[in-house]
């Protein structure tokens, strides 16, 4: 008997553990299919509450992308976000990799610099860059927001790369090095594979925070309409809704918005974990 009581006790606990992520996941997927639904929908059935009572509407998606620029946005975005995940890669992995594996006059001061890059707020900085920029001629331009993603993401980047390269074992480049290999070849072709889940991690985490990115571009690109990203494009597309009050067309370009990065994180929701719990928690 008692041991049923406490049984129960212990499924109860457990389930009231679970209840706010449960709680979570239900109104994340109500909002997001009801949001889908309006997005094939017609004005008129959003607002009687009849989603798809006519069936569905794809030309609510090809209106917006024609229309309303999402090409261009989607465009945009999709090079604003890929370049500098790239080049994030590039430039912090192998100061990660001489942060972890090395010894060096002033190598803790480094390290704590790129954390406190990584503290820093936007908006501390967001006047001094402009001023930079304006200098530079470079507001309104593709490059800037390039420049700007690059360098902001880089502190965490690196800050999170050297806990990996420190569990990766020094002796697998010392014997590439000894077989003939140079050391900067042997970052590439041992050190870096051997650290991809971390690297797989952070861009994926980096893409999300870029693709979804929205002051610095509203500050820095809002005088140029041929570099918009997608985040500003939808604030147009709200705006036009006082004139248009076509709200399938809103619903379907915030889906397009949503759905890169809320595909990316499933295909790759596993690597992810991984990434967190081997580099987290080891380093």
């Amino acid at each position: 008997m008692r041991n049923a009581f406490a049984n129960a006790r212990y499924r109860i606990s457990k389930a009231l553990r679970y209840l706010p992520l449960i709680v979570w996941v239900a109104f994340f997927a109500v909002a997001f299919g009801w949001i889908l639904l309006a997005s094939f929908s017609t004005n008129r059935e959003i607002f009687s509450n009849g989603l798809l009572h006519s069936g569905f509407h794809f030309e609510n998606y090809l209106n917006v992308w024609q229309y309303n620029n999402v090409g261009r946005y989607f465009i945009n975005s999709l090079l604003c976000t890929g370049i500098p995940c790239t080049l994030i890669i590039l430039i912090s992995a192998p100061a990660a990799y001489v942060l972890a594996k090395k010894t060096f006059f002033g190598k803790k001061a480094t390290f704590n610099a790129f954390v406190v890059g990584m503290s820093v707020p936007q908006v501390m900085v967001v006047i001094p860059l402009y001023c930079w920029f304006v200098q530079a001629e470079l507001v309104g331009h593709l490059a800037t927001l390039l420049i700007l993603y690059t360098g902001m993401n880089v502190p965490y980047t690196v800050f999170f790369l050297t806990s990996f390269f420190t569990t990766v074992p020094s002796s697998l480049a010392e014997a590439a090095m000894i077989d003939g290999c140079t050391e900067t070849k042997a970052l590439w072709k041992v050190m870096i594979p051997l650290a991809s889940p971390g690297i797989i991690t952070v861009t994926i985490f980096n893409f999300m925070v870029i693709w979804n990115e929205y002051f610095m571009a509203l500050i820095f690109a809002n005088g140029n309409d041929e570099i918009r990203t997608l985040s500003m494009g939808l604030q147009n597309i709200i705006t036009a809704m006082t004139y248009t009050g076509d709200w399938a067309g809103l619903f379907a370009a915030v889906i397009m918005v949503l759905l890169p990065t809320l595909v990316l994180y499933l295909l790759l929701s596993e690597k992810i974990v991984s990434g967190i719990t081997s580099g987290g928690v080891k380093g």
